[in-house]
């Protein structure tokens, strides 16, 4: 008796994944429609049946979510940015109070993560989490739409960006830190960070501090703008170059607190006394903020809101509830880097 036909064999003929056959029988836009004609073509031929309770096991929810996270170069294994871990905890215990098991992994796991969860019936819904740059996912987050995932994602709230966005208010977070340092009476200003659709907080936190430098009539004291991505070695290297281009600075807004770090260093190598010569303010409030030297004056996010909020716009999708993005405010936490006692 001649074995039933299944996907596998389909994927076989056709040359392409078993999730690629899932796909194109359900007519997914990620497949394109020559491949799903001949998914389909082949499937006639081998007189392959959808297992309908297969198909209606899958459709049900699994009472977990997924959180993803984008893989960040870290000075440790973790490969996660240390601001995240903390709202990892909070994810963690809103899942849990909601009676949802939460699936962690990387955005990164394979070239189609955006829809692993959907086809498997691994998750009801995603949230995602990190730094990455925007500009190389932005297409699978429209993709994500347009198969109706249910997902959220932490980061910059803008009607062009696809999905719910949960995030912080990072242009006030740019204009409050550098006020402090105006108000402070630095005279030299720059920034140092991303300034692009590449990495759209950064930039926000950037627009904020020009802001807050022309609304003091200061645009014309700011130095320049040198861009690092969020680690303590691009902080490191870009300061570095700003100390041989010999540009005179005193204020140092920096668009995360681990480039914070490695600027310090970087000053302080030199010999340049940190606050007395030169303030050096972050953005995160992560726990190292405290304990560098001397501590470093940040801006503070919500942390435990932030996984709070995540977890139940997302759950509010999942119900099919209509949800609108949120913009969380910052807090100003100032610590000796930039004052000078």
């Amino acid at each position: 008796m001649k074995s039933k036909a299944t996907s596998f064999d389909i994927a076989y003929q056709a040359g392409v994944s078993q999730s690629t056959v899932s796909r194109a029988l359900r007519d997914s836009p990620l497949v394109n429609q020559e491949t799903r004609d001949k998914v389909k073509a082949i499937a006639r031929e081998l007189n392959y049946k959808v297992d309908k309770n297969a198909s209606n096991l899958r459709q049900q929810q699994s009472r977990t979510l997924a959180l993803l996270l984008f893989e960040d170069p870290t000075t440790d294994d973790s490969l996660i940015n240390p601001f995240f871990l903390s709202m990892l905890g909070s994810i963690t215990r809103a899942s849990a109070q909601a009676g949802y098991d939460l699936l962690v992994s990387f955005q990164n796991m394979s070239d189609d993560w955006h829809a692993d969860f959907e086809d498997t019936n691994k998750a009801d819904g995603i949230i995602l989490l990190g730094y990455g740059d925007f500009d190389d996912y932005r297409d699978k987050l429209t993709q994500l739409e347009e198969q109706q995932t249910h997902f959220v994602r932490w980061g910059a709230i803008d009607e062009n960006h696809p999905g719910v966005s949960i995030g912080c208010d990072n242009f006030q977070g740019g204009f409050d830190i550098t006020q402090h340092l105006i108000d402070l009476r630095r005279k030299q200003f720059a920034f140092i960070g991303g300034a692009d659709s590449h990495a759209p907080e950064f930039l926000a936190r950037y627009q904020g501090y020009c802001k807050a430098l022309e609304e003091n009539g200061k645009a014309g004291d700011s130095v320049c703008q040198i861009s690092a991505i969020s680690t303590e070695e691009s902080g490191y290297s870009a300061a570095s170059d700003l100390i041989k281009s010999g540009d005179k600075v005193d204020a140092i807004v920096c668009a995360s607190d681990l480039i914070a770090i490695g600027v310090m260093q970087a000053f302080k190598d030199s010999g340049v006394e940190v606050p007395d010569e030169v303030s050096i303010v972050g953005y995160d409030n992560i726990p190292a903020s405290r304990f560098t030297n001397p501590p470093l004056t940040t801006v503070a996010q919500n942390t435990i809101l932030a996984g709070e909020l995540l977890v139940k716009s997302l759950l509010e999708l999942i119900s099919n509830e209509e949800v609108e993005p949120q913009l969380m405010p910052v807090e100003i936490v100032v610590r000796k880097s930039s004052v000078i006692m």
